[in-house]
């Protein structure tokens, strides 16, 4: 056995690799100082602490508009008995901002005096000392205390910083960051047009990704351009960058134990391992290090497992040494809407997206692949599943950490069900009117969705159960499976269902028949989908059986998916909707014009978000963009059936 393999195995937990690093690493608010003006503080962290130079306001100053008077001299004023003051002499005329004239101590308003003459004023009530004036460091005084060291500076903090005399500001330098993206695979999205993309070929998107995710985080990155997988040529790329004016320096890419994962032989050439391997998911090869005193990452390639390693190592480094605390993300308690199977010794990072329904916040899981970066962008939280456990009940409350701040996920409509590409046009036209409101849709299968509405989990699902005994669509289902839950149905569309054939038709596809020909593989909806029950009673239909077809048990789970699968040859055909056939620029043969309805329970028919939800799909404006996908008819969207 190899020693990468080895070191590989001793593999450590998150909290025992982060005591590692920071141990090896332990200086806190270790960056030098360096002078920057006010503005260009914002954000940065104080070295030293920060007193005011000179009082604000550095005079007395009038607050509004009027006299300035010595108060003594207005005492015993009233309405039956007003008093005369002298202009000039017992009252000053001036305006807001202006300097109180010595031996005034109090500005009575232009609105509360009368003019008697050029010479004379008369007043009907007293001014007590200091009435609307702002007194000399009445909000800063000299010597005083603005910030300590370690405050991070806010916009709010430069007109104070300025106004208090300040005008270089003592903050830490940024940590700065060489990230290095390693892979022959790699091109750039700057110079590699979309339609010149061959196969093989990945746009490198992880080191844009974490640039700004250690820039937010008050650090300074500089971006190496991609480097080929060759041992020498990272060696001397990773010496070079240590040996340069930077802090750390992170790889990206081969940080497993592959033979053409260089990270960890450059690592033990250059310098010092510290860690391989950490019993988190995703995220595990991540590699920790040291070279010449500097910190030295290993970075996984998959976009997600390259962000969470990011995340729970590289960050909080990043404000040890800028002195900073690391707040934890705010949790909520949640329940999760299905059952979700974990491994054993593993820490997984669970993205899910949430809603509340009800008095409860709700969790949907999402893909776990460790490449699928679209898990994280629309995921509204991370659930921790711990090592210990495997996995979580649907019943089982559990935390998540928020990635979205909590009134928005309150004013999220959940959806659970079938998929339709329809859905996404509701979702933006919904942010098309006030913004507040969001649409969050999950994807597992009509039968799934009647299931969600059963536990409560979700507002509405989205259905298109065809009963093969009468033709209709989802009211049997609803009689059968929620017999206690009052639910209304709305139709969405009405949509064409059929097979997703490459375009011209190399095979000579003619219909569901020819899905038993041994030379077609076939693409499949899961269990408890609409279209997988759609399937199922046509092969009835025509006596053929699932285990004549090649792929039969081959599932996805959207119809874009399906439709994908086709067009990377992965299968010949596949059941879906004519709309992601034409998305794609495939062919399509029609089987069967069917009914997605929106399943919702009563309780939540008449609430406010479901009302502006079904007054947004009776407009014009999404019926037509609805048309407009193709293989859509809205001829009955928005109809209320009660069963």
């Amino acid at each position: 056995m190899n020693t990468k393999r080895n070191v590989y195995l001793k593999m450590k937990s998150l909290e025992e690799a982060r005591q590692i690093l920071f141990d090896h690493f332990p200086g806190t608010g270790t960056m030098p100082a360096e002078g920057v003006a006010p503005p260009d503080a914002v954000g940065r962290v104080l070295a030293e602490p920060v007193t005011a130079a000179v009082s604000s306001p550095n005079f007395h100053a009038a607050a509004m508009d009027g006299v300035a008077v010595k108060a003594e001299e207005t005492f015993g004023a009233s309405e039956t008995r007003p008093k005369a003051l002298a202009v000039g002499t017992q009252a000053i005329f001036l305006n807001t901002g202006h300097v109180m004239p010595k031996g005034t101590d109090a500005v009575i308003m232009i609105e509360n005096i009368q003019t008697v003459d050029d010479d004379r004023i008369r007043i009907e009530a007293p001014a007590f000392p200091w009435q609307h004036v702002r007194k000399m460091g009445e909000d800063i005084v000299a010597t005083e205390l603005l910030y300590p060291r370690g405050h991070k500076v806010t916009p709010y903090c430069v007109g104070a910083l300025i106004s208090g005399g300040i005008y270089r500001v003592p903050v830490r330098r940024k940590p700065r960051i060489l990230i290095i993206p390693t892979g022959s695979e790699l091109v750039d999205w700057r110079t590699t047009a979309p339609e010149n993309l061959k196969p093989g070929q990945v746009l490198e998107t992880n080191a844009y990704v974490l640039e700004k995710m250690i820039d937010a985080c008050g650090g300074e990155t500089v971006r190496h351009d991609r480097v080929l997988d060759d041992l020498d040529l990272i060696r001397q790329t990773v010496a070079d960058a240590v040996a340069g004016d930077v802090d750390m320096v992170m790889t990206i890419g081969g940080s497993s134990a592959g033979s053409e994962d260089y990270a960890l032989p450059v690592l033990q050439d250059l310098g010092q391992l510290l860690v391989h391997g950490v019993t988190i998911m995703p995220g595990k090869p991540v590699i920790l290090g040291d070279i010449q005193s500097k910190p030295f990452f290993g970075i996984p390639g998959y976009p997600v497992s390259a962000i969470i390693a990011v995340e729970q190592f590289l960050l909080p480094l990043v404000k040890r040494m800028l002195g900073v605390a690391d707040h934890p993300r705010q949790r909520v308690a949640v329940v999760p809407t299905r059952k979700i199977a974990s491994r054993l010794g593993v820490e997984e990072f669970l993205r899910v997206k949430l809603g509340q329904v009800g008095d409860r916040i709700v969790a949907t899981p999402l893909p776990r692949g460790a490449g699928m970066i679209t898990s994280l962008t629309e995921a509204d939280g991370i659930i921790r599943i711990s090592s210990q456990a495997e996995g979580i009940k649907d019943s089982d409350p559990v935390h998540a950490e928020l990635l979205r701040p909590l009134p928005a996920i309150r004013n999220t409509i959940v959806i659970v069900g079938s998929h339709d590409n329809t859905l996404d046009l509701l979702a933006d036209q919904l942010r098309a009117g006030d913004g507040a409101l969001t649409l969050s849709s999950s994807h597992v299968g009509s039968m799934g969705g009647l299931m969600a509405v059963k536990r409560g989990v979700c507002h509405l699902a989205g259905a298109h159960l065809l009963d093969t005994e009468t033709g209709e669509y989802n009211l049997s289902y609803v009689k059968r499976y929620l017999p206690d839950t009052p639910v209304r149905l709305v139709n969405l569309v009405m949509r064409d269902q059929g097979l997703i054939i490459p375009k011209g038709n190399p095979k000579g596809i003619e219909g569901i028949e020819d899905l038993g020909r041994e030379d077609i593989v076939f693409m499949n909806r899961q269990g408890g989908s609409g279209t997988r029950i759609l399937l199922d009673y046509r092969l009835r239909q025509i006596g053929l059986s699932p285990e004549q077809i090649n792929g039969y048990t081959s599932e996805e789970f959207t119809h874009m998916n399906v439709a994908v699968a086709v067009l990377s040859g992965t299968a010949d055909a596949g059941l879906g909707i004519y709309a992601a056939a034409k998305a794609l620029n495939l062919d399509f043969i029609s089987v069967v014009t069917e009914q997605y309805d929106l399943i919702i329970p009563q309780v939540y028919f008449e609430s406010v978000n479901i009302q502006i939800l079904l007054e947004t799909i009776n407009t014009a404006a999404f019926k037509t963009r609805v048309e407009a996908l193709g293989g859509y008819s809205t001829v009955k969207t928005g109809s209320v059936i009660v069963p």
